[in-house]
């Protein structure tokens, strides 16, 4: 959420760079990355070439959660503190703040989602209601854990978060009132089995998140390949429409060959006409001096 920055030579910083490519709709993210990479490198800067090249093109959710936190900074701001909030009323086991806290939550979250769909139709992005799920899950990511809400006031993600199944607990503050009554004593079997339970439920939400993360992946790398096709289909039709115009030009070229052509023979024609009436009346010419001269009296005559 920082304001643009500048080099000595008067040129963006590379940290403003990223902040403004992020702001880029999916549609055009890799062709602006690629646009400002080509920019720094001709600048001589290899080192902000390389890591706007590899910026990672966001999903339309996590565009759409980063175009919130940079359009609403007031509001964002807000949201990050409640979920400072939320998250230490839970590890202090605070009911009262918590149940508050919890209601705020709750309205927030859906307010902001909506708010998230009406900047990305400004935008020119319509949202669908799948879209709009990832980014509510971001953002109730955002108010569980510390790690998510970091990477969302960043203004950077590029895939969605997926938050966590509850709160963070922490130790209980002396003489905090807890919200639930102590477990009733359990057997070494029902410890067992519990300690399993709590073991495969760990293991499948690591699965879970590394599945999420993964189908980010691939969402973000058909995005990717639908942007290149889109890309190659108009530098395709770029270089058709060069072709036809190339010939056009050859179609003009020979048209203009032929009649030069043409022409060229019919001025071959004439020359060899006026070639002919030369020679002959050269001829006459010389034939009628002669008959001149013999014409001409003698100067005996001329006595």
């Amino acid at each position: 959420m920082a304001g643009k920055r500048k080099r000595d030579d008067g040129t963006d910083d590379v940290e403003a760079v990223l902040d403004g490519l992020y702001t880029t709709p999916p549609a055009g993210f890799v062709a602006r990355r690629e646009e400002l990479a080509m920019a720094a490198r001709t600048a001589g800067r290899a080192e902000d070439a390389r890591r706007i090249h590899e910026a990672r093109r966001p999903t339309l959710a996590a565009w759409a959660a980063n175009l919130l936190l940079r359009s609403q900074p007031e509001e964002s701001h807000r949201f990050l503190e409640l979920g400072q909030a939320l998250r230490t009323a839970h590890r202090e086991l605070d009911p009262a703040g918590v149940r508050e806290l919890s209601a705020q939550r709750r309205t927030i979250v859906a307010a902001l989602t909506r708010r998230t769909s009406d900047l990305a139709r400004d935008a020119g992005q319509r949202l669908s209601a799948a879209v709009l799920t990832e980014v509510t899950a971001t953002l109730q990511a955002v108010l569980a854990d510390p790690d998510a809400a970091d990477r969302w006031a960043t203004g950077r993600l590029h895939s969605a978060l997926v938050p966590p199944s509850g709160f963070p607990s922490g130790p209980v503050r002396e003489g905090a009132v807890r919200s639930r009554p102590p477990h009733p004593p359990r057997t070494d079997r029902t410890d067992e089995l519990a300690r399993r339970r709590r073991e495969r439920l760990t293991r499948a939400r690591r699965e879970a998140e590394a599945a999420a993360r993964k189908l980010d992946d691939r969402r973000a790398d058909h995005t990717d390949a639908e942007t290149a096709v889109e890309q190659a289909r108009d530098r395709r039709g770029r270089a058709q429409r060069e072709v036809d115009e190339a010939e056009e030009s050859l179609r003009r070229a020979r048209e203009a060959l032929r009649t030069a052509a043409d022409e060229e023979q019919r001025a071959d024609e004439r020359h060899r006409t006026t070639a002919d009436a030369l020679a002959r009346a050269d001829r006459e010419a010389r034939r009628t001096s002669r008959e001149a001269e013999r014409l001409e009296p003698s100067p005996e005559e001329q006595e």
